[in-house]
């Protein structure tokens, strides 16, 4: 990987994101979270829901690979199929941690991820997408939503239950907890 140190001028609004070598120094060093994405038609659809990622690496045609800071709240989702149909949905979301935070080993999500929500199976994706959608018509932004309601929907979804709302109550009582601590 060769990084380019020297600051180029900027001719357009948009800057272009920085490197990893740059981005570890901003963090002091923590590793940043790395997960895999992948596009192939017809066969396997690996990709994020929702999270913003600091850097987003082209790997080759067909994968990429997302990265993100300590903390960070994202979702991916899996899709695969073969000749006779779908074969799997998987909806998962997780937080990005530090290397002293106690993080799950899980497969293209490299060092690992805390694992808020985990769906597996349509109805189940379909549902929380449909909670998801829900949240953004309320004007939030889903990276912004607390981690203990993900961790309640998937909770519920496990024991098959009814999925809870996020509503804007629900999300003014998180922001006013947060900014206490």
């Amino acid at each position: 990987m060769t990084t380019n140190t020297q600051a180029k001028p900027s001719t357009s609004a948009a800057a272009s994101p920085p490197s990893l070598r740059t981005l570890a120094v901003q963090v002091g060093n923590v590793p940043l979270t790395r997960v895999a994405l992948a596009f192939v038609d017809k066969r396997i659809n690996l990709y994020l829901r929702f999270g913003n990622p600091v850097r987003t690496i082209q790997l080759d045609r067909w994968r990429r690979s997302a990265v993100f800071l300590p903390a960070s709240i994202f979702c991916r989702i899996r899709w695969e199929s073969n000749d006779y149909g779908t074969t799997r949905w998987q909806l998962m979301v997780m937080q990005a941690c530090t290397p002293l935070d106690g993080v799950q080993r899980i497969p293209g999500v490299h060092p690992g991820a805390r694992l808020l929500l985990h769906a597996e199976g349509e109805q189940q994706v379909q549902a929380v997408l449909s909670l998801t959608d829900a949240i953004e018509t309320l004007a939030i932004d889903p990276i912004d939503v607390s981690p203990a309601y993900w961790r309640t929907l998937g909770n519920r979804l496990s024991a098959h239950l009814a999925l809870p709302q996020y509503t804007a109550e629900r999300h003014a009582a998180w922001l006013a907890g947060r900014a206490l601590q």
